[in-house]
């Protein structure tokens, strides 16, 4: 399997609400906009857009600061990147989109289909932030994972070894060891960018089920049962409770399309096939 679609992708960026956001684009067909976990990157969708962009456009974003895209001096949040997410589809002009999203890129697809209901047609939550609730606990480590960050922003020489530990739980089997190995290689780079993003998980805007349960569009939580950041225990309740919704759980840690791939492609297939076509 090729590590990238280097063959067939276009790479382009956009501007919108004051950042330059790198994208990749893949395949043909129905679009589906892809939105990254913090410190990862767009490149995390390759394989996947390789796979089944003969069924589908892929458009991955990188948030700022990570992959492509320059660092901007808002900081990383959940509700800024679905103002970034929203922006680039308005910019464009991207309708009937399955939102696919990672993390906070999960509570970002879930706040910018609530804001842009009239482009969105469905939802792929991987592994979502936004949907524990909050406790003292859950802030307390929030604000520990923000302080560690910050360490190694600022040159903690045990940083890239505990980064690396980290990541072997992150993303625990051997299907995601090329991923792992990239993003544990940039994570000095991307220490900053994953200390604000901790930050805004200990805010109270960081929880968003209310905003989940107001939206009228088909879901699909995609959860890998191996999380130890975002188990499924804690959120399987929601879900379960989410009118209409689809659940899909994996043998895979934070990123199912990344460590299980045949059995991610075969329930996102099933799903996008049984939603409303596309309008013309």
């Amino acid at each position: 399997m090729p590590e990238s679609c280097e063959d067939t992708v276009s790479r382009s960026s956009v501007s919108t609400l004051g950042a330059d956001l790198s994208l990749t684009r893949c395949g043909s067909g129905p679009p589906v906009v892809c939105l990254h976990a913090t410190g990862h990157g767009a490149r995390d969708f390759d394989r996947l857009a390789r796979r089944l962009g003969g069924d589908f456009t892929f458009i991955a974003l990188d948030w700022p600061g990570q992959g492509e895209s320059p660092r901007e001096a808002a900081p990383a949040s959940a509700d800024r990147y679905a103002e970034l997410a929203g922006g680039v589809l308005e910019a464009l002009d991207l309708k009937d989109v399955i939102l696919l999203g990672n993390s906070i890129g999960g509570a970002a697809a879930i706040l910018c289909a609530a804001n842009r209901p009239d482009r969105v047609r469905g939802l792929v939550l991987c592994n979502s932030g936004g949907l524990i609730p909050s406790n003292p606990f859950i802030r307390m480590f929030c604000r520990h994972m923000a302080r560690r960050f910050e360490k190694g922003a600022s040159g903690d020489a045990g940083f890239p070894a505990w980064f690396g530990r980290y990541y072997q739980q992150v993303l625990p089997r051997p299907e995601a060891a090329w991923r792992r190995e990239e993003i544990v290689a940039g994570g000095e780079k991307a220490a900053p960018v994953l200390a604000e993003a901790w930050r805004s998980f200990a805010e109270p805007a960081a929880d968003i089920r209310p905003v989940l349960k107001g939206l009228r569009i088909p879901i699909l939580f995609a959860w890998g049962l191996r999380d130890r950041i975002l188990p499924w225990f804690l959120v399987r309740g929601l879900a379960r409770r989410t009118p209409g919704a689809r659940i899909a759980l994996f043998d895979a840690g934070h990123t199912a399309f990344l460590e299980t791939p045949e059995a991610f492609d075969a329930a996102f297939l099933d799903f996008a096939g049984g939603l409303p076509r596309p309008k013309t």
